[in-house]
C-alpha cells in the first residue's frame, strides 16, 4: 500500500532534480535505465542548461566565459581590493555566529548561515555576494538567474582519524548542471585538502553518456551508498576511456574565487595534515527541466536572505522523517576546533 500511494510522486519527480536511484524505484529501475531514462533525463537537462546560459551572458567577461565553457571552471585571483578582502576576513574570524555542523569520515563541516543577522555583523560580506563579477559568474555556471544560498563553511580535516571522508573521492554531484563557488579566506596549501575538478567534465559528452547509462543500470544496488544516492562516483583509472585528463588541484591563496559546475567531477583532496579551510561558500541548484531563467520565487527580496534559515528550521521539525545532518554545535568562532 505506501508502494501504491508513492507511485504518483515517483513519476512527478522524474520532471524534476530528484538523483536518487535508491529512493525512487522509477528512477533507479534497472529496466528503465537500460532503456535510457536516465541518460534521456541527462541529455535533456544538459541542453535546456546550455539553452539557458545563451541567455545569460550580459555582464559576463569574455575570458570567463570562454574559461568556464571549456573547463567547467573558472578561477579569478585577488578578486576583492586588498582592504574589501581583509575587512570581510576580519569580520567574520573576529566574531561568534550560530553554527551548524556535519561530520564525514575524518571532516566536519562548520558552516554559518549568510542572513540577516549575518550581514548585520558583518556587512563587508555585501562587497562579495553584490559584486557584479561574481553574480554574472554565478548565473551563468548555475544557468540561472536565482540568487544562491551563500554560508561561511569550514572545513576541518582530522589525520589522525582513520575513517576517510567520502568527499575524496572523484564524483559528480548530480546528473545535471549545477552551481558550487568558493571563496577562500584563508590560503589552502596542498596539505589542506585543496578542491580538486577534471577539466571538460562539465561536458555530456557521448562517451560521458554512455558511462551515465552503464552506471545508472546498476546503481540502485550500488555499495556506495552516495552513489546510490545519485551522486556517481568514479575512479582516476577511468577518466582516460573517457578522453578526459587528470583531477586538477587547486592549492590557493587566500582572495581566491573558484566557480564551478558540479556535475563535472571533482573532489576534495585528502589532506595530509590537521587544517581548516575556511570560505565564502554558494550554492545553486534549480529544476533542470525549465525553459526559463527566472521566475524563482525563492530569489525574492525578504525570502532569498532567510531561505536557509527556514529550510534548517523545517528540517528540524520533520528530521524523523526527512533527516536532518546539519546539527546545532551553539555559538563559535568559524575556526574554533
Amino acid at each position: 500500500m505506501p508502494s501504491i500511494l508513492a507511485s504518483p510522486l515517483w513519476v512527478a519527480q522524474l520532471a524534476t532534480g530528484a538523483k536518487s536511484f535508491r529512493d525512487n524505484p522509477i528512477i533507479g529501475s534497472p529496466r528503465l535505465n537500460a532503456m535510457g531514462l536516465h541518460s534521456g533525463r541527462a541529455a535533456l537537462a544538459h541542453r535546456l542548461a546550455w539553452a539557458r546560459r545563451a541567455r545569460l551572458t550580459r555582464g559576463l567577461d569574455p575570458a570567463d566565459r570562454a574559461a568556464f565553457d571549456r573547463d567547467g571552471f573558472v578561477v579569478v585571483r585577488d578578486f576583492l581590493p586588498a582592504d574589501a578582502f581583509a575587512a570581510l576576513r576580519d569580520g567574520v574570524t573576529a566574531q561568534r555566529f550560530a553554527t551548524r555542523e556535519m561530520r564525514q569520515g575524518n571532516t566536519i563541516t562548520r558552516r554559518v548561515a549568510i542572513g540577516p543577522t549575518f550581514l548585520q555583523a558583518v556587512p563587508e560580506a555585501k562587497a562579495l555576494i553584490e559584486d557584479t563579477r561574481f553574480r554574472a559568474l554565478c548565473r551563468y555556471v548555475g544557468s540561472f538567474r536565482s540568487e544562491p544560498l551563500h554560508y561561511i563553511q569550514t572545513i576541518l580535516t582530522e589525520c589522525d582519524v582513520p575513517d576517510p571522508d567520502p568527499q575524496t573521492r572523484l564524483h559528480a554531484d548530480t546528473f545535471h548542471p549545477t552551481l558550487k563557488a568558493w571563496f577562500f579566506l584563508n590560503d589552502v596549501e596542498a596539505a589542506d585538502g585543496p578542491f580538486s575538478y577534471v577539466p571538460g567534465s562539465h561536458r555530456l559528452t557521448p562517451a560521458r553518456l554512455a558511462w551515465e547509462r552503464a552506471r545508472s543500470v546498476t546503481a540502485q544496488g550500488s555499495s556506495d551508498f552516495l552513489s546510490a544516492r545519485g551522486s556517481l562516483r568514479i575512479d582516476a583509472s577511468e577518466l582516460g576511456a573517457l578522453g578526459l585528463p587528470p583531477a586538477k588541484q587547486f592549492p590557493v591563496p587566500a582572495n581566491t574565487l573558484v566557480v564551478a559546475d558540479t556535475c563535472g567531477f571533482h573532489a576534495r583532496v585528502a589532506a595530509s595534515r590537521p587544517s581548516r579551510r575556511l570560505e565564502l561558500w554558494s550554492f545553486s541548484r534549480r529544476n533542470p527541466f525549465v525553459p526559463w531563467t527566472g521566475a524563482d520565487l525563492l530569489s525574492m527580496p525578504g525570502i532569498a536572505e532567510r531561505r536557509i534559515e527556514y529550510m534548517w528550521q523545517l528540517r528540524d521539525r520533520l528530521q524523523k522523517w526527512m533527516g536532518q545532518p546539519w546539527q546545532p554545535r551553539g555559538n563559535k568562532f568559524v575556526l574554533d576546533d
